[in-house]
């Protein structure tokens, strides 16, 4: 098994947009309406707000492969690109993204650990990150990392207004 990750650039941009489409869209679909998950998708996932994102010098992406095969990537960010003020001593995990036949695989914990790595390096005290209430894999995952519930914020899925769990792990 070869599991390789590197930083994306914007050479990338392409591949971190169906990336993106491809995981979100099969994860979630089976629980929103078609309206409200391409209205989400167009809105996050369009090449001119993933180019912002990828030039954010804050926030970095990183592909993770499965033997030579674009499996999914990790977003993380530090200081004002974090998307809850959590203070500069956190560092948030803003998203792992697994494609499905890809899963089960030990690529989401990869990336965690990537995130606690680079937490450590730039000496954050904690990682955060918000997770869907509904999404019961994802939650579990997380707990069994050593994460814990520490709060909760607003998510829109297209006109939906939905709730995600901030989960928190100190280090």
């Amino acid at each position: 098994m070869t599991i390789n990750i590197r930083v994306c650039t914007h050479d990338d941009l392409s591949e971190l947009r169906a990336i993106s489409y491809k995981t979100f869209h099969e994860t979630f679909k089976n629980q929103n309406s078609e309206e409200n998950m391409t209205a989400y998708l167009e809105k996050a996932f369009n090449s001119k707000v993933l180019a912002e994102e990828l030039s954010h010098p804050l926030s970095t992406f990183f592909f993770i492969y499965y033997e030579e095969e674009l499996a999914g990537y990790l977003k993380v960010n530090v200081g004002d690109a974090q998307s809850e003020d959590m203070g500069d001593e956190s560092l948030e995990l803003e998203r792992i993204y697994i494609w499905s036949k890809f899963q089960k695989r030990g690529l989401g914990k990869y990336l965690l650990n990537k995130a606690l790595e680079i937490a450590l390096e730039q000496q954050k005290r904690k990682v955060w990150l918000g997770v869907w209430e509904k999404n019961q894999n994802a939650i579990d995952f997380y707990k069994n990392m050593g994460f814990h519930p520490a709060g909760a914020h607003s998510f829109y899925m297209g006109e939906e207004e939905q709730t995600d769990y901030i989960m928190v792990k100190t280090i």
